[in-house]
């Protein structure tokens, strides 16, 4: 059934409860009030960089914000949340304050009294001055209470939903203690390379204290901010909130305005999904179709020259694997996964499910070495936390509102010395080779360069790009494969992840015959360390049904207040939607086959893990051969 929008209509009750101006201002720090300060303040936030910003403390008389504060400890009940952009712990029936009836009112008195000022004419229209937003809605009011505990944090985003104007965070951790830089759960801004394309790290930080309220106007594909995983056991408390386009009736109104805005300005989520955004990607979404004359069984299977119907037995030897190529592919693959009993156990499992998840996937020789030389890096070698700071053969994935981490994807790191030059260079990316990187990578090998790791990976990555391989994944999922892409990932602990998208299908060969829907992926997990099975501290790959609103059902004000927080939309990890949630570990490939219709992510790297989570990442576009079999 579709549920009515809160009309938030004005009661007697709440009238009689209305406070006259004289008693507004008395419940702020009078200094707001003064015309010197506001023209000051205005030109803080005009002249701010990334964007226009602000903050102030001392905001509110201080009797009445601990009051405050221990109405939200005592009457109010979180729940920790965790979606693929955050984790937080929100506040239940009260998570929207505008819906409050008498009996909440008699339990928050002071809750409902702070709501009142912040949502005054009085304080609205010094806001809209020094903001330089001008007239603000009084009757869509839109409020959240969170407390951030550690691991608690929220990624990169703009905060484009509906008719928002300004966005606001109201601080409230302990109020005789120093909220420190060190503990993390800074507000932190990001300046943008172009519109909806934020650099990867932030150029402005706040650290929270009490009473002191951080604010800045929405401004779609600029405003980007984040804020920090909390890293320590203390709770940063706050009240957040945005003020909206003036509504019919209200002063400052203007007909179609709120309209045209919500139509210029796309979610975030529709930035990550929009074609536009994918032309500045790095790693870039194609795949690379492959070289078709390899052999003559991979010609005929992939340009469809041979009779579907008359010629199974040639298709059933292309995909019978010669005892020469149980010994090339033994060079990595464990044994067991190589016998006839292990490939038929392996087949029947992605019949059944379109997916697998195979343990102990490389032999016990590559595995320790492996293990061995990713732990020499772990202890002895510093990791670059910084885009500055990474250098060759590691890039780092952008854009940071969709993903963030290092990879080595076979190309040269020739277009990547800033940001700027990788937009200045879209064009100019060659095929990967990982052939050509491990020569570069032995060339540079020198007693103060030990760069032992990046070159048994790459080996690895040429292992897995390798024709005898891909026949070996035929023979598992009777997919063969028509193109493919191949990356090496490094998700840093306090920095990395990406995001809930969906797969992107090859419009280039979506008219060879057989040519399925979907996405053959690959990720061979080589994540060296423990403690990551609960999930605790990210880490964990997770696939899941995409659960959009339909448009026709939705009702526009009911869906705002159903995003819960300033993310754009809501990716649980628990519940019927999961199909697949693989915690990082060792050794272990997750072979799945998916469509358009799954998400798929990274949860972000917790500051509490132990060490980075690595991966080799693979994707396939495929073709069918099941029904010539």
């Amino acid at each position: 059934m579709k549920r009515k929008a809160p009309s938030n209509p004005v009661t007697q009750t709440q009238k009689q409860l209305s406070l006259e101006d004289d008693k507004v201002k008395a419940l702020f720090n009078q200094k707001i009030w003064d015309p010197k300060f506001q023209d000051e303040l205005k030109d803080e936030i005009a002249n701010a960089k990334p964007y226009n910003w602000g903050t102030i403390h001392d905001l509110v008389d201080d009797d009445l914000l601990r009051a405050v504060r221990k109405e939200i400890e005592t009457e109010i009940h979180f729940t920790k949340k965790e979606t693929d952009i955050y984790k937080v712990n929100q506040s239940g029936d009260l998570a929207n304050l505008s819906g409050l009836d008498w009996n909440d009112l008699s339990r928050l008195p002071n809750m409902y009294k702070l709501r009142q000022i912040l949502y005054s004419e009085k304080y609205r229209d010094f806001f809209g001055y020094v903001t330089g937003a001008g007239k603000l809605s009084a009757s869509k009011t839109d409020m959240s209470v969170n407390t951030y505990t550690k691991g608690c944090h929220l990624l990169t985003h703009d905060d484009v939903i509906g008719s928002r104007r300004i966005s606001f965070i109201l601080y409230l951790p302990d109020p005789d203690r120093k909220w420190k830089s060190h503990y993390g759960g800074g507000l932190r801004l990001f300046p943008s390379i172009k519109e909806n394309i934020p650099y990867t790290d932030p150029c402005a930080k706040l650290v929270p204290q009490f009473n002191q309220i951080a604010f800045f106007k929405v401004q779609p594909g600029f405003s980007f901010h984040d804020v920090e995983e909390v890293r320590v056991d203390k709770h940063r408390l706050s009240i957040q909130g945005w003020y909206h386009i003036p509504q019919k009736g209200e002063d400052g109104y203007i007909p179609g305005e709120e309209e045209a805005w919500i139509d210029q300005n796309i979610s975030t989520l529709a930035q990550l999904e929009s074609r536009t955004l994918q032309d500045f990607e790095f790693p870039n979404a194609e795949r690379e179709i492959l070289p078709f004359h390899q052999t003559k069984h991979y010609e005929r299977l992939l340009t469809g020259e041979e009779d579907n119907n008359k010629d199974c037995k040639f298709l059933s030897e292309a995909l019978k694997l010669t005892e020469r190529e149980i010994q090339y592919l033994s060079q990595y693959i464990s044994p067991e996964h190589l016998t006839a009993e292990g490939i038929t156990k392996l087949q029947k499992s992605f019949e059944d499910n379109s997916s697998l998840q195979i343990e102990s996937f490389l032999n016990d020789p590559k595995s320790d070495l492996l293990k061995k030389l990713i732990k020499h890096d772990e202890l002895n070698k510093e990791c670059p936390m910084e885009a500055k700071d990474v250098k060759a053969p590691w890039k780092t994935a952008t854009p940071s509102h969709k993903w963030r981490y290092l990879y080595m994807d076979g190309k040269s790191h020739e277009y990547f010395a800033t940001e700027e030059d990788m937009l200045e260079n879209l064009n100019n990316e060659e095929p990967s080779n990982f052939k050509w990187l491990k020569e570069t990578l032995i060339n540079a090998k020198t007693s103060n360069n030990d760069n032992e790791l990046e070159i048994a990976l790459v080996d690895l990555a040429q292992f897995l790009k390798s024709l005898i391989f891909k026949k070996y994944i035929a023979t598992l999922t009777l997919l063969c494969p028509l193109a493919e892409k191949v990356i090496i990932r490094r998700f840093r602990p306090g920095k990395d992840f990406t995001l809930a998208t969906k797969c992107n299908l090859s419009e280039v060969l979506k008219g060879v015959e057989g040519f399925v829907d979907a996405v053959l992926e690959a990720t061979l997990c080589l994540t060296p360390s423990n403690g990551w099975t609960s999930g605790e501290v990210g880490g964990y790959e997770l696939y899941m049904a995409d659960e959009t609103i339909d448009e026709e059902e939705k009702d526009d004000t009911q869906y705002e207040r159903d995003v819960e927080d300033a993310t754009v939309y809501r990716r649980d990890d628990a519940g019927d939607s999961v199909l697949i949630n693989k915690p990082a570990s060792w050794n272990s490939l997750n072979l799945v086959l998916r469509d358009e219709s799954v998400m798929e992510f990274v949860k972000y790297i917790s500051w509490g893990a132990e060490s980075s989570r690595w991966d080799v990442r693979i994707q396939w576009d495929v073709k069918s051969m099941e029904s010539d079999v």
